[in-house]
């Protein structure tokens, strides 16, 4: 696959966007961004300097400050806010229960997609997100919307918890955030989750990750091949 193209996968919470996303960045050679981690860095960085998410003058005021940055820890993909690992503080519940109002403001999206364009311009990226091929990546040579079933999601999500030492969820309470997200990012002004015309669909209820990559290989391929 000698020509470059950009990637963007889109869908809904824990469906798997950004392990997929980074296994087909690694099979292509190509850079692999999470814009997921980059609003939960901001909401991070919003709790940390103790403004509320209903202050969004503050919150517009605090974004110049932000930097966001990805580093390989232990071969894996870690998000730095300001220069310090805040991979484990994004992915609390915390943060997941406040990532979806903050992803709502408009200054914060108009923010991140900026950054995010500048990452794509010199092509070879998988980018995933809930906006990508509609809003930051409208001309994506391939563009891949995500699905699977909210308690499907739920249970791998509260797997993945259980599997970092954290304990005190249980899966009513992990499917209720799911819900809560789908809802709110569905149906928010700015730049809301929807699947673009000319995306492909993959529902992974029911596939392996191998089959997911497999598959996702097969469509990149196809387009590489039509150029």
């Amino acid at each position: 696959m000698s020509k470059q193209i950009n990637i963007a996968i889109d869908g809904y919470s824990g469906c798997g966007k950004g392990t997929l996303a980074s296994m087909l960045a690694k099979e292509l050679g190509y850079t692999m961004i999470d814009t997921g981690s980059m609003y939960r860095a901001v909401t991070l960085a919003i709790i940390q300097h103790q403004i509320d998410i209903n202050n969004s003058a503050a919150i517009e005021a605090l974004l110049p400050s932000i930097h966001i940055s990805w580093q390989a820890v232990n071969h894996h993909q870690h998000t730095f806010l300001n220069g310090i690992d805040v991979e484990d503080q994004i992915r609390s519940m915390a943060i997941a229960n406040l990532v979806s109002p903050v992803s709502q403001l408009a200054a914060v999206r108009i923010f991140l997609v900026q950054q995010q364009q500048l990452i794509g311009k010199s092509k070879g990226v998988v980018m995933d997100g809930r906006d990508i091929g509609t809003v930051v990546f409208p001309d994506a040579e391939v563009k891949i919307f995500m699905t699977a079933s909210a308690e499907i999601r739920a249970q791998r999500r509260l797997n993945e918890m259980h599997a970092k030492g954290i304990l005190d969820l249980d899966f009513e309470q992990v499917l209720k955030n799911i819900n809560d997200r789908d809802y709110l990012d569905t149906h928010r002004a700015q730049s809301p989750l929807i699947q673009a015309p000319d995306a492909i669909v993959i529902d992974n209820s029911d596939l392996s990750i191998q089959a997911q990559l497999a598959l996702a290989l097969r469509i990149v391929q196809d387009k590489i091949d039509s150029l």
